[in-house]
């Protein structure tokens, strides 16, 4: 069946299998150039392991040079859909409309499920009816275990801090969340691209009283920036996103001033963190997450500076898909 507008290949056939009171996991992937990380993606859902659930995997292509038909294609219970309106939140709200499951499960094209992902999914919802929304662990992928990059150990300290961010702050990251449909439905979808979608999305679900809850075993890798520019195209939008919130509060311009030079002398109050990681090992590790951490941290706040200085939009619709 060819979804009307936007799917691009069929659905494949799923063999369901009875399962109480839950019945179909639907897995959405937003997806933008990332041809061979989604075909690594799809790889690794296909291999998932202990789940006794049936699932759908809907990609959804949010403006790619080349559409992944034929990656699509080649895996099982995989459909592919069309989002040209330019952002993950829109395009995973295609997903959410297609989608037969009552689990949702959003992963990002270029990270890589565990092998039990969707067991540790299936399990949370099982023994806790009262779980309606979890987010998981995100680990940085080594392209060489033991050897990281600057940027590999880096990320591996101070990105994708899940349960941080849902004991403190109430959200979780999109590209690790799983949410019963019902209640996706009751809190609404994600907001487009000029806004952090999956942090207001997370928070508006624990004020309406869906508390997103932390599932250590629901575990995904997620690549480190190939390099710095890639990581700096992250903190731009941070930023932007962080000066459009505070830029409607009374000195505005102090405030953030005192917050970009507080930013500069950060790394020095990261020395214990960094050499207390279980997710280091060695002395070369730890020294490359200390140069990293003092290199972006310098760009940041420097750039915060500047922010101040002109109170400029950051275009980042406009630079979505110029890559």
């Amino acid at each position: 069946m060819v979804h009307p507008g936007a799917a691009l290949c069929q659905r494949h056939r799923l063999h369901l299998r009875p399962s109480g009171g839950t019945h179909m996991i639907s897995v959405i992937i937003p997806h933008l150039n990332q041809p061979e990380a989604l075909r690594r993606g799809l790889a690794a859902l296909q291999r998932q392991e202990g789940c006794s659930l049936p699932f759908e995997i809907i990609v959804v292509d949010n403006g790619s040079h080349q559409l992944p038909t034929q990656i699509c294609a080649s895996y099982d219970q995989v459909s592919l859909l069309s989002q040209p309106v330019p952002g993950p939140g829109p395009a995973r709200n295609l997903g959410v409309a297609s989608a037969r499951g009552d689990i949702l499960a959003f992963i990002d094209a270029d990270c890589v499920a565990g092998p039990g992902w969707l067991a540790a999914i299936e399990g949370h919802f099982h023994n806790a009816p009262d779980a309606s929304v979890i987010g998981g662990d995100v680990r940085i992928l080594q392209q060489q275990p033991g050897r990281p990059t600057m940027l590999e150990a880096y990320e591996s300290v101070f990105a994708f801090r899940m349960k941080k961010y849902i004991d403190e702050k109430g959200f979780t990251g999109g590209g690790n969340l799983a949410v019963r449909a019902w209640v996706f439905r009751k809190v609404g979808g994600f907001l487009g691209i000029n806004i952090a979608e999956d942090t207001e999305w997370g928070q508006r679900a624990s004020a309406m009283g869906y508390r997103v809850r932390y599932e250590p075993k629901m575990i995904v890798q997620h690549p480190a920036r190939r390099n710095f520019a890639e990581l700096v195209d992250k903190w731009d939008r941070h930023i932007a996103h962080d000066l459009r919130e505070i830029r409607q509060s009374a000195n505005w311009r102090s405030r953030w001033t005192l917050r970009a030079f507080a930013v500069l002398v950060s790394p020095l109050t990261e020395i214990p963190r960094i050499a207390a990681s279980d997710r280091l090992s060695g002395l070369r590790a730890r020294t490359l997450a200390m140069l990293g951490v003092t290199r972006i941290r310098f760009y940041r706040g420097i750039a915060m500076l500047n922010e101040a200085k002109n109170a400029g939009g950051s275009g980042a619709a406009a630079r979505w898909n110029r890559s």
